[in-house]
């Protein structure tokens, strides 16, 4: 049972309930191939509806290891020269694409009135460490190159994605800084993200069990991802961050990761980047992705987005 000792919204205890009758088997249970298809029926059962847009459309550009897919985005068939979103979806770098993610990624879009491309890269373990960082890296230099393939001229990156995802948006914008593509990254966007070494942190103990997201399977994801922690492009915060573009984070507050997302904004706002970080109280790690079955998740994503948007317009 989930700790009750901690603020938990009424329906995110609804969900929470009914994921307990619903009993399954965690992830580090079942494997990779098994826990990709319970993503995709969570999704199915609990993610809300996709929005209706313009543009949304498949696409490929060149990777490190072949042509890497890519889905488009766009509120409108056409726009003026701007700012383009990179998203990265999360799933512990094993587990997630581009459908599970499509209902988050037309939102985006609607919101920000900007064009997003979502990104599928490999996954591990058939593809561990470096293989996901590699091909984020590829496909936003690509869409930094404003391609005829988007049709856009494109002036800067917006980078987001959640968990995994977020880990990979801290890195695409720090190899980006270090070596700049056609376009600047103008605002990083990471939702719930893994920025530093998890295991020392009280959330993970506080939120181990009975929230969704559980340390069994995080271990599982970091043993399947593989690769150095001692590595920036696996944990971001043991690297340079000095240069980072203005920053939006946001953390759920019922999250084993929670206290990473609040490490790296600390970090941040003390060497003097300009972030806004947002924590939603009571509710837990997966929230944008299953706003169907925890409808308050909208208003959390919705202010995540209206701070985007803030800091775009500052920096576009």
């Amino acid at each position: 049972m989930a700790d009750t000792e901690h603020f938990v919204r009424d329906d995110v205890r609804a969900f929470l309930d009914m994921l307990e009758a619903m009993g399954g088997q965690g992830v580090e249970e079942v494997g990779a191939e098994e826990g990709r298809t319970q993503m995709k029926t969570l999704g199915a059962l609990a993610e809300a509806p996709a929005r209706d847009l313009a543009v949304v459309k498949d696409l490929t550009c060149p990777g490190p290891a072949g042509e890497i897919p890519l889905r488009f985005y766009d509120a409108k068939e056409t726009r003026e020269a701007g700012p383009c979103v990179v998203f990265i979806h999360g799933g512990g770098f094993v587990i997630g694409d581009v459908e599970v993610y499509n209902s988050l990624c037309t939102e985006i879009a609607y919101r920000l009135d900007l064009p997003v491309v979502s990104v599928e890269y490999r996954l591990a373990p058939e593809h561990p460490f470096p293989a996901a960082p590699d091909d984020c890296e590829a496909a936003a230099r690509w869409i930094a190159s404003s391609p005829e393939a988007l049709g856009r001229e494109i002036s800067g990156l917006v980078i987001t994605g959640d968990s995994a995802g977020g880990n990979l948006t801290i890195v695409t914008t720090n190899q980006l800084v270090n070596e700049p593509a056609d376009v600047p990254v103008i605002v990083q966007a990471p939702i719930y993200p893994v920025a530093s070494d998890v295991s020392q942190h009280s959330s993970l103990k506080h939120f181990a069990e009975g929230f969704l997201l559980t340390a069994a399977s995080m271990a599982w994801f970091t043993d399947q991802y593989g690769g150095d922690a001692s590595d920036p492009r696996h944990t971001p915060m043991v690297g340079d961050c000095s240069n980072t573009p203005p920053t939006v984070v946001c953390t759920a507050g019922l999250d084993p990761l929670r206290d990473s997302g609040r490490e790296y904004a600390a970090h941040l706002i003390q060497q003097g980047t300009e972030v806004v970080y947002l924590e939603f109280p009571g509710i837990i790690h997966g929230f944008t992705t299953l706003r169907k079955a925890m409808p308050s998740g909208q208003k959390d994503l919705d202010a995540f987005l209206d701070a985007v948007e803030l800091m775009v317009e500052r920096y576009k």
